[in-house]
């Protein structure tokens, strides 16, 4: 009885040792995703921390106000922590911010506070936002201000200091947004990148699945493939937001031919992840119905790979991708020579890789009636 509760206890022992072990692990990869979030926030993190402290600042040297803090709290919701549409979002935060302070200051001038000043102060800066804009973010704000400004009584002889305090906040908001960006010229290239590279893994994990015939790589290929929809809205955001500033900002209009050309991706880019969605869950298909996929195919998925993982590093350095143009058309030339054989997989695969390689065409900056023009037609039996 002695040695099966000594076996007994060593694997309890074993087994709180893996928990603990495997616990550390678990705290740490949490740890190291908080530092990779903070250290891509931290630049807009210094920008709202400083301006909010010069907001208060500002707000008590020229206005002579004891405590704006409208001033700060309005510079804190215009810049908010997100990158994308910064310039649209501000103006909208900035608009329901001011009509709901300045409604707000006029009902407590007028008739004081109380269950259904708030009631009216929310009724009409709400009911005015809508009639100025449909946005939501906007609506919001005026209702939130305004009932802030109720509950929050002004010492006697401020009345209409705290939509003052308002203004100056979100002008100041504006003004950063304008003179200090967050890399609206740059990011969407590195954001392209990010998607570029994903699609070239997920195209070699699609042929490295077809080749072992492995179902649960296959099925990992197809989430990585759909996965890739949250990269391409980010970019999407990012490239809107990199527009707007450069348009707006008098420091950045020598990038606005830059900052459209990155936008312009952003349609190819999208049917090229639409078109990669396609070929994974085919090749999800294959692997579960045990069909054979061609060789040939199978090396144009790795030619094909390669290509898009080139024009990842391109956008990273800064270039369009118009050197991968030759590959591209290499590609496109000896593909239509392989010719429709094999499995119906094997052909969906063989469609949507062509598919793709016009949407690459179109990121080197060609349009799309060229780009499938260039595609040579496929040769026939």
């Amino acid at each position: 009885m002695e040695m099966p509760d000594r076996a007994r206890m060593r694997a309890l022992r074993l087994r709180a040792f893996d928990m603990s072990e495997n616990a550390a692990r678990a705290g740490w990869a949490r740890h190291g995703q908080g530092m990779e979030r903070w250290k891509q926030r931290l630049f807009l993190i210094c920008q709202v921390s400083i301006s909010a402290g010069v907001a208060w600042w500002m707000a008590q040297t020229f206005l002579g106000h004891k405590y704006p803090f409208l001033a700060t709290v309005s510079v804190i919701l215009c810049l908010g922590l997100s990158y994308g549409q910064r310039v649209t979002r501000v103006i909208s935060v900035a608009i329901g911010v001011f009509i709901g302070v300045m409604v707000g200051d006029l009902i407590a001038h007028f008739f004081g506070a109380g269950p259904w000043q708030i009631m009216m102060v929310c009724f009409l800066a709400m009911s005015i936002a809508t009639w100025a804009h449909s946005q939501t973010l906007m609506i919001n704000q005026a209702g939130i201000q305004a009932a802030t400004v109720l509950t929050l009584m002004p010492a006697l002889g401020e009345s209409f200091s705290r939509w003052q305090d308002a203004l100056l906040g979100c002008g100041l908001a504006l003004l950063v947004t304008m003179v200090a960006p967050t890399s609206p010229v740059q990011k969407p290239r590195v954001k392209a990148a990010a998607v570029l590279a994903g699609c070239a893994r997920t195209v070699t994990m699609v042929r490295d699945a077809l080749v072992a015939h492995d179902e649960d790589a296959a099925m990992e290929a197809l989430e990585r493939a759909r996965a890739t929809q949250g990269s391409l809205t980010q970019l999407s955001q990012a490239a809107a937001e990199g527009v707007q500033v450069v348009r707006y900002s008098p420091f950045l209009r020598g990038h606005k031919e830059n900052a459209q050309a990155i936008a312009e991706l952003v349609v190819p880019l999208d049917r090229m992840v639409r078109n990669l969605r396609v070929l994974a869950r085919r090749a999800a298909v294959a692997t579960w119905r045990h069909e054979d996929v061609p060789q040939d195919y199978l090396d144009s998925l790795t030619e094909l790979a390669d290509i898009i993982d080139f024009c990842a590093t391109e956008m990273k350095a800064r270039r369009i991708p118009t050197q991968a143009r030759e590959r591209i058309l290499a590609l496109a030339e000896s593909s239509a020579h392989l010719g429709v054989h094999g499995s119906l997989s094997g052909v969906v695969i063989y469609a949507q890789i062509r598919s793709m390689l016009v949407d690459l065409l179109e990121l080197t900056g060609l349009d799309p009636a060229e780009s499938r023009e260039l595609l040579p037609e496929v040769d026939a039996d």
